[in-house]
């Protein structure tokens, strides 16, 4: 492990003056399970590190209309909390399927969203929730559409002095039905093959709204947007579900690994796209 100072503030305005003070030299850590590897494997080299866990106020999860999902909220307060299950069931199915306990006991939602790597299982759900993120600086605060935060493989729209506080979920559609799946070939410590997020709305007998995200799949999480052009107005048969699917195919852009190689994961994204979709539909409450 490379040397290192540990600096751990009290406070967000602390936290915020340090990273002002430091700025591209420091890397900040919250459960460590993606940059304790990073340092590890010699990615990225600090002279400081700045641990979050003394911080409070940044470990709740709040409704105000939207579900405000504080930074060090961990994965397993995800798959737990009763609020979080009841306003976005999607989020608990998710979150329940990370890794193992172990891991979930650690990892906070924060520190995966930054990290930025597009294996996690999190982040397509949280694109296709729409879900943004919120960003403290000494200068400015911000909010940034998942959509528009990374950038890159491990990388965001973050700047060297920016703290992310929260994760903001707004409403969602009523009556809409979600799905998380993933292929997992290996352990549950393993990064999945492929894993798909679906929000699919029926309204009058047809699909009126349609969200697919995927990771695993590209160098960022994508939104699966030729799938859901082709959805939106039609009816929810298999059909429809199984031809929209295919038109996944052309969106990815998968890397050949141990897990798999391009054309192999390419194929499991059409087909867990159309199982997330399908399952989306059978949960979704239909309009008359």
């Amino acid at each position: 492990m490379i040397s290192f100072t540990y600096l751990e503030p009290k406070s967000v305005d602390e936290a915020l003056d340090l990273l002002a003070r430091y700025g591209d030299e420091a890397k900040l850590i919250a459960g460590g399970t993606g940059l304790v590897n990073l340092m590890k494997q010699r990615l990225v080299h600090p002279m400081y590190v700045i641990g979050l866990r003394r911080i409070s106020g940044l470990c709740a999860v709040q409704d105000d209309g939207a579900l405000r999902i504080g930074a060090l909220c961990t994965h397993h307060d995800m798959e737990t909390l009763t609020l979080v299950r009841e306003q976005v069931p999607i989020l608990t199915e998710t979150f329940q399927q990370v890794a193992s306990i172990r891991i979930r006991s650690v990892a906070t939602v924060g520190g995966a969203v930054a990290h930025a790597d597009p294996n996690q299982d999190p982040l397509p759900t949280l694109l296709a929730l729409d879900a943004r993120v919120r960003l403290r600086s000494q200068r400015e605060d911000r909010e940034v559409a998942i959509g528009d935060f990374f950038t890159g493989y491990y990388e965001t729209v973050i700047e060297p002095d920016e703290l992310l506080t929260s994760v903001i979920i707004p409403p969602q559609p009523g009556g809409c039905g979600t799905a998380f799946l993933k292929f997992l070939p290996q352990t549950h410590d393993d990064y999945a093959t492929v894993a798909v997020a679906a929000r699919v709305t029926v309204d009058g007998g047809r699909i009126t709204d349609a969200r697919v995200a995927l990771g695993a799949v590209a160098p960022t999480p994508i939104r699966a947007t030729a799938v859901e052009n082709a959805l939106r107005g039609q009816m929810p048969i298999a059909p429809i579900v199984r031809d929209a699917a295919a038109l996944v195919a052309d969106a990815v852009d998968p890397t050949a690994d141990f897990r798999g190689s391009a054309a192999y994961k390419r194929d499991m994204a059409v087909v867990f796209v159309q199982r997330a979709v399908a399952q989306a539909v059978s949960r979704a409450r239909w309009g008359a």
